[in-house]
């Protein structure tokens, strides 16, 4: 490959789409196993920082794979979209056998992060490979694609605290992971509507195709079950003050997409799903400062005991 120019060319262009992917859905991809590490933190503790550092690999790892199998499936339909018709894939610079080749190179990587975790993690890691795979057919099958991939980009909602517990409590797991798939379907359904008028000339579904004009609806209703999501997590893992301002932060968030949301302009649909970058930021700040609120409150209890001797 590295002897042609033009594959060598290529073939940069495509570890950087694929492999060293740093965008936003990257941060998406990533931001639930940090939701995840920090809740599962010792109270007064900040999240494991090597933990964090391992996870992020496995992000940017597991996202350009994601890229990369998204664009073996996808090679005819990107020729037909403008903004995709020149992925190396699509253009016939790189082709389906070097593509695969790249593709375990880069699952050989991330099972070597994997294999960092514990036993429960590394069989739970691997459970959710199936989903990558058949993730980008989705979207010729069903309406809910991104269905689909709000079960592939909030796994790390489960693995990143059994990696830190060793196990899953699914009192705090389950609604968390929940919680990250209805995230996905807001923000995944806004950025589908920059996507409709090529979707529906070529022939793929989506959510944006389905809700159509009552986008905003189910929108409204996806963030209820998030929020009530999060709440019950809050709750079964005795969360405390900073965490649920995050949470009526987030609330406040997803207003503010969902009643400003223009879905007829592309340009107002990107900005929209480039913001929810903020929104787990904003979350992983409140489960943070939560985490560490429940050391201050332990150790006002016990000066009172001691004063009340």
């Amino acid at each position: 490959m590295l002897g042609n120019p033009s594959l060598h060319v290529a073939a940069c262009r495509f570890l950087g789409k694929s492999l060293l992917i740093i965008d936003g859905r990257t941060w998406l991809l990533y931001l639930p196993c940090t939701w995840s590490i920090s809740l599962a933190s010792e109270p007064g503790c900040l999240p494991d920082l090597s933990m964090l550092a391992l996870f992020g690999t496995g992000a940017i790892l597991m996202r350009g794979a994601g890229c990369t199998i998204n664009d073996m499936w996808d090679k005819d339909i990107d020729r037909k979209v403008a903004r995709s018709e020149n992925r190396p894939i699509a253009a016939g610079e790189v082709s389906r056998f070097q593509a695969l080749v790249f593709l375990g190179g880069q699952l050989s990587l991330a099972l070597a992060v994997l294999l960092c975790l514990n036993y429960y993690s590394i069989v739970l890691g691997a459970a959710s490979l199936g989903l990558v795979v058949i993730y980008p057919l989705m979207k010729r099958l069903t309406y809910w694609p991104q269905l689909i991939l709000g079960l592939v980009f909030n796994w790390g909602a489960l693995l990143g605290w059994s990696a830190m517990k060793n196990s899953c409590d699914w009192s705090i797991c389950l609604p968390l992971y929940i919680s990250g798939i209805m995230w996905t379907l807001i923000y995944d359904t806004i950025y589908a509507h920059q996507d409709k008028t090529d979707d529906i000339l070529i022939g793929v579904k989506s959510t944006a195709l389905m809700f159509q004009e009552q986008t905003k609806q189910w929108l409204i209703g996806f963030s209820t079950i998030m929020l009530t999501g999060l709440t019950v997590v809050g709750l079964n893992s005795d969360q405390t003050l900073p965490y649920y301002i995050a949470v009526v932060t987030v609330g406040a968030h997803l207003s503010h997409q969902i009643y400003s949301l223009d879905i007829n302009n592309p340009q107002d649909c990107w900005k929209k799903f480039c913001l929810n970058r903020t929104l787990g930021f904003i979350l992983l700040s409140g489960i943070v400062l939560g985490n560490l609120w429940k050391r201050s409150n332990k150790t006002d209890k016990t000066e009172k005991v001691h004063r009340g001797l």
